[in-house]
């Protein structure tokens, strides 16, 4: 560690001088001390400086990564298909994956919004996200990812489709009420925030008027069908081919 930090401030580079110390409780005798810690982007550079073979193949992930972002860079439409093959390498559902790829583009159109009525981004989108859900779903965004069991895993990644679709129908109604308003500053946009949401949410209460049942569900993404379905698919296929090679066998 010390040394790759070395040849670093050989080198003139700034990362690394940013990096902290933190007391840390050391796993021998449970005192804490001053250790060293890194955000993600020191940490790799850190990685990229050294020498030893071990790190090589780490080093190689980071030239492909590299590699791949600037193609999409070029050719914007390699994003999508690697989010969708993220997706399905985790097991969602192609209904699921389209939806969520419809989510994702009305969310920029709202943020795109936000920024055009000066809303700051970071904590004041936060604020207007939060009364947004909540008038949809009765839960601030925290609620809503305390009432699915996650902490820093993203909320929506771990909606059912129908879920995401209020949450689109939210964020959508949102924009067009922004749009047509303009409202003037934060205070404007949080009430246009509230009355998007509320959209949403009388979609909803007339949903489960008519289903006779909640459509907020605390299940996350490895409980929810679209996920397990094919979990269960592909165990059963395996054991299909493991039984197979037995009979041949």
């Amino acid at each position: 560690m010390e040394s790759s930090k070395k040849r670093l401030r050989d080198e003139g580079n700034e990362s690394v001088t940013n990096c902290n110390q933190l007391k840390l409780k050391s796993p021998k005798d449970g005192k804490r001390y001053k250790t060293d810690v890194a955000n993600t982007e020191q940490l790799l550079r850190l990685i990229q400086s050294i020498p030893s073979r071990k790190a090589e193949p780490f080093k190689l992930w980071l030239a492909e990564v590299g590699r791949e972002r600037i193609e999409e860079t070029l050719d914007p439409e390699r994003i999508a298909e690697r989010l969708v093959t993220t997706y399905e390498r985790k097991g969602y559902t192609r209904e699921w994956i389209n939806q969520r790829l419809m989510a994702i583009s009305a969310r920029k159109e709202l943020t795109d919004e936000w920024k055009d009525r000066g809303i700051t981004q970071g904590r004041e989108y936060a604020i207007l996200t939060d009364e947004l859900t909540k008038a949809w779903s009765g839960m601030t965004t925290r609620q809503y990812k305390n009432h699915k069991g996650l902490k820093k895993e993203s909320l929506r990644d771990n909606m059912s489709t129908t879920e995401l679709t209020l949450n689109q129908l939210a964020e959508v109604a949102t924009k067009e009420l922004s749009q047509k308003e303009q409202p003037v500053g934060f205070e404007q946009s949080k009430d246009v925030a509230q009355r998007g949401g509320s959209i949403a949410g009388n979609a909803r209460k007339d949903l489960e008027r008519q289903l006779g049942h909640s459509i907020v569900t605390s299940q996350n993404a490895s409980q929810l069908n679209h996920v397990i379905s094919q979990m269960i698919e592909a165990s059963v296929e395996a054991s299909q081919k493991e039984e197979q090679s037995d009979v041949n066998g």
